[in-house]
């Protein structure tokens, strides 16, 4: 079957995202951005002729599949919506919106339609979460856990710097990473209440660049969540997550378990053999296997995890944080 996939965006992401795609052998047939130049190099690049300047005008032209979304964030909610209304599957960056009342309407469409709709959260398909989560059962209950979404000595420019282009800074853009790492290795739990400190001290952007939030969970656990940009100091890499549970502790990056031994009376260290710290944090197989997985949900027409509702989640916990932090009050969501 031949999977004709087209493009918004031609920033860093979305150069990673058609490579996938290339990897994959999947048919590139189109992408949109408001600047020519920026098109015709990425069209250059990954073989693509046909070049708009909005979705609306590639839809109208018909022959694609599915379209993956890397515009700026206000763009997501619109170009996503008018692709599923056009039958085109779609697979959105991180954040999925500007809010939740976006990913709202970002779903409804889906349903509406039939198209499916996907969340680009990344971590879900690395092999260390994976290995992680497989393991985690061994730990028992999980009480709490810890999660890192962190820029250090270093931050982003442009949009991604604007509130009115980026709804939200390292929240959004960073802290969704340990958000839904942490979500997604605890069975994805439905969030009860969330508090937050969100702040700007390091630059001088409209939005965040630091934050700490905690939420918790219907299934009881408790997640600490640091976002940043600029900062001093992390305990660990984009979405490195730590788990506590009633029969042990476990960690990515490194990723490891230690359980307690009593017949021996010492800690077992069960070691991922991966390895630590890795050449790429981020490596191109990462979003080939992100790729390859909603390429094989629209070919078996099943609902991809994480879907709109996964997405959906994730931005009402950002929503909350962002007003936990501005009225100084825990934000209940249940």
């Amino acid at each position: 079957m031949t999977f004709r996939i087209a493009f918004a965006g031609t920033g860093y992401i979305n150069k990673i995202h058609a490579q996938a795609a290339k990897n994959l052998g999947l048919d590139l047939v189109a992408v949109v951005n408001h600047k020519a130049d920026s098109m015709i190099e990425f069209g250059k690049r990954f073989g693509i002729t046909r070049q708009y300047e909005s979705v609306e005008s590639m839809l109208k032209d018909g022959g694609v599949d599915a379209l993956v979304v890397s515009t700026p964030n206000y763009l997501h909610a619109p170009q996503t919506i008018a692709a599923l209304n056009a039958g085109a599957h779609v697979m959105v960056e991180k954040p999925m919106a500007m809010n939740a009342a976006e990913a709202e309407q970002m779903n409804e469409a889906a349903e509406k339609s039939g198209a499916l709709l996907m969340v680009a959260h990344c971590w879900r398909f690395d092999p260390d979460v994976l290995w992680l989560k497989e393991q985690s059962a061994k730990l028992g209950k999980i009480i709490r856990t810890k999660g890192y979404g962190v820029h250090t000595h270093w931050g982003p420019s442009g949009w991604f710097t604007q509130k009115q282009f980026a709804g939200g800074g390292a929240m959004a853009d960073m802290g969704i990473h340990a958000l839904d790492t942490a979500r997604f290795l605890l069975g994805d739990p439905q969030p009860v209440s969330v508090y937050a400190k969100i702040g700007t001290y390091y630059t001088d952007f409209d939005v965040d660049d630091t934050g700490v939030v905690i939420v918790e969970w219907d299934n009881g656990a408790v997640s600490y969540i640091e976002s940043g940009w600029w900062q001093p100091h992390a305990d660990g890499p984009e979405a490195a997550t730590q788990l506590y549970g009633t029969q042990g502790f476990g960690q990515l990056f490194p990723t490891k378990l230690i359980l307690p031994n009593a017949k021996e009376q010492k800690l077992d260290e069960i070691d991922s053999r991966f390895k630590f710290p890795r050449d790429d944090h981020c490596p191109q197989s990462l979003y080939d296997d992100q790729l390859k997985y909603f390429v094989e949900c629209v070919q078996k027409k099943q609902k991809p995890n994480p879907g709109g509702l996964e997405g959906l989640m994730d931005m009402k916990v950002v929503d909350a944080a962002y007003e936990s932090s501005r009225t100084g009050k825990v934000i209940n969501l249940k």
